[in-house]
């Protein structure tokens, strides 16, 4: 079905909640939190995504958004576990989390709409106008979400609620 293997169907399906779970929190906290339950789960799945992508990838340049993606996922579940980063820890934590959404939404956006419908997709050319301004319209949620987290991480004097309770860190 859709011309995906079943290893494909691994890729897919491992990575698949990291994209409710983002929306969630993005939603909820404004932004990725990672030590959290969703935090967590988001982790595991956005792992599972991009090293699984080098089983699977057909273009060169999806390795490059696979090593990318990991490369910003520990990096920014790792920066904020380092107390003397401070505030910028919290803006790199922030920073890094988000681009690993962009990251995995950009292909995701890419194979959906030229796979689906199954046998018709909606897209066969890469230069269509509907997926250069599906990729824009990521692109420019991109920057207004990053300007948005960093505008609140600045006016709350970058100590954002932790949901663990009782406690505020400096994220």
């Amino acid at each position: 079905m859709f011309g995906i293997s079943p290893l494909g169907w691994v890729h897919t399906l491992g990575s698949l909640p990291a994209i409710p779970v983002a929306i969630y929190m993005f939603a909820r906290h404004g932004r990725i939190v990672p030590r959290s339950a969703p935090g967590a789960l988001y982790f595991v799945s956005m792992l599972i995504g991009a090293t699984t992508v080098f089983l699977v990838a057909r273009e060169p340049i999806s390795y490059g958004i696979g090593a990318a993606t990991i490369l910003l996922l520990l990096t920014g579940y790792g920066i904020g576990r380092i107390p003397q980063c401070g505030r910028v820890g919290a803006y790199l934590e922030t920073i890094f989390l988000t681009l690993t959404t962009f990251l995995s939404m950009a292909p995701s956006v890419n194979e959906t709409l030229r796979r689906v419908p199954d046998g018709h997709p909606l897209v066969t050319d890469p230069k269509s106008p509907l997926l250069q301004g599906a990729l824009a319209g990521l692109l420019v949620m991109l920057v207004v979400g990053l300007t948005a987290q960093i505008v609140y991480l600045r006016r709350h004097g970058w100590r954002v609620a932790d949901p663990s309770p009782g406690r505020i860190a400096a994220e």
